[in-house]
């Protein structure tokens, strides 16, 4: 039995091009990219966990990525200030 994806591939492209976090059309790797994905599943996982509370390896995963969105937000706030402000306004986080 073929699993679907929980994210198809059109869904991330649109979430990179959504507020201009690519640098080219086939960045997925820089921070920004990484960061707008991450705070998309991050987003869909609390959904989640609102409807099913005993889910602990969910919430496990949620914890995870919102550690990794963090560690990359620090790597922008040391290398470049202005890229963190921007990214922070364009997804509506904040530390």
């Amino acid at each position: 039995m073929a699993r679907t994806a929980y994210l198809p591939p059109v869904k991330k492209q649109e979430i990179f091009e959504k507020d201009g976090f690519q640098k080219s059309k086939n960045d997925t790797g820089s921070a920004e990219s990484q960061i707008a994905l991450f705070t998309y599943r991050i987003n869909h996982l609390t959904q989640h966990l609102k409807i099913n509370r005993k889910d602990h390896a969910t919430r496990l995963g949620l914890l995870k990525l919102v550690g990794k969105r963090r560690r990359l937000l620090d790597y922008l706030i040391k290398t470049d200030i202005e890229r963190y402000r921007a990214i922070i306004k364009a997804l509506g986080i904040r530390k």
